[in-house]
């Protein structure tokens, strides 16, 4: 079956089990699933029971979609995402991204966790992301276009919707959210950064560094969809305290930073337009 096939036949799958057509799709990342508990006449339908849909196997991830109200907004919220670590495809990894594109998706709000390479940024601070550097070797995109879902070459020079930059730090400022502005570098993971590859990033002019994120960016950008990216700063990156890094580290501090991201979202919601 063709790959556009199988995103007909997910969208399809959906619209039977919902009447609500969302306009705004929120990915919540490691530890950042407790926001879809404040979705209003939530409706929950399991990843597993999507047809082609894949399953999150990360710690922290739910596998669950949430469609509902959220700050007057009618919204999907990804309860987990799936990464290209897990051993899956960038076209599977982007199947999520696809579907709700087609299902009329406007604004794309993804979150993730990161380590800091900029030392300014302590743990609990929320980045919005302005750009991003793709470590990943390779791109969602390559292989035959689809025309229907957009061009062949899609302009990436401002990947971040710049209008929801300036509400975002409105908003951090008026709620007194601990907040900045900065760039995101993609690797493949699951092994964290080494020291020297994070003095590397540092040069190539990231702040924050993942292992998500990106290619769904660069498929919504595809899509037409204006993107928001926040990236809740966990922990600093490697080598820079000479601690070692772990997953457990950065659950515990998305728990704790879940309230200000939370927070911020709603407030967005509230005052963007699509």
């Amino acid at each position: 079956m063709q790959y556009a096939d199988k995103v007909n036949e997910a969208l399809s799958f959906l619209k039977t089990k919902t009447n609500q057509i969302p306009e705004v799709a929120i990915v919540l990342g490691s530890g950042l699933g407790g926001l879809a508990d404040k979705i209003e006449n939530a409706e929950s339908i399991s990843y597993a029971d999507i047809p082609y849909w894949p399953r999150s196997t990360a710690p922290g991830h739910a596998g669950k979609l949430i469609i509902g109200a959220l700050a007057g907004r009618r919204v999907v919220a990804m309860q987990g995402r799936v990464h290209y670590y897990e051993g899956y495809t960038m076209q599977e990894v982007t199947f999520p991204t696809r579907v709700l594109g087609l299902w009329g998706v406007k604004t794309f709000v993804a979150t993730n966790a990161s380590g800091a390479i900029n030392t300014s940024l302590a743990a609990g601070t929320i980045v919005a992301l302005q750009n991003h550097i793709n470590m990943m070797g390779y791109n969602p995109l390559i292989g035959q276009n689809n025309d229907e879902w957009g061009v062949r070459f899609p302009d990436m020079t401002h990947p971040y919707d710049e209008e929801y930059l300036k509400i975002l730090e409105k908003t951090a400022a008026r709620e007194k959210i601990a907040f900045a502005l900065g760039t995101y570098a993609a690797m493949t993971g699951p092994s964290f950064e080494t020291a020297a590859e994070v003095r590397m990033l540092r040069t190539l002019g990231a702040d924050v560094v993942g292992m998500s994120t990106v290619p769904e960016v660069i498929v919504a950008n595809h899509m037409g969809m204006r993107v928001c990216g926040l990236s809740c700063v966990a922990n600093a990156a490697a080598g820079i305290t000479g601690n070692k890094l772990t997953h457990q580290e950065v659950l515990d501090t998305m728990n704790k930073t879940a309230a200000s991201l939370c927070l911020l979202i709603e407030s967005f919601l509230r005052e963007m337009t699509l």
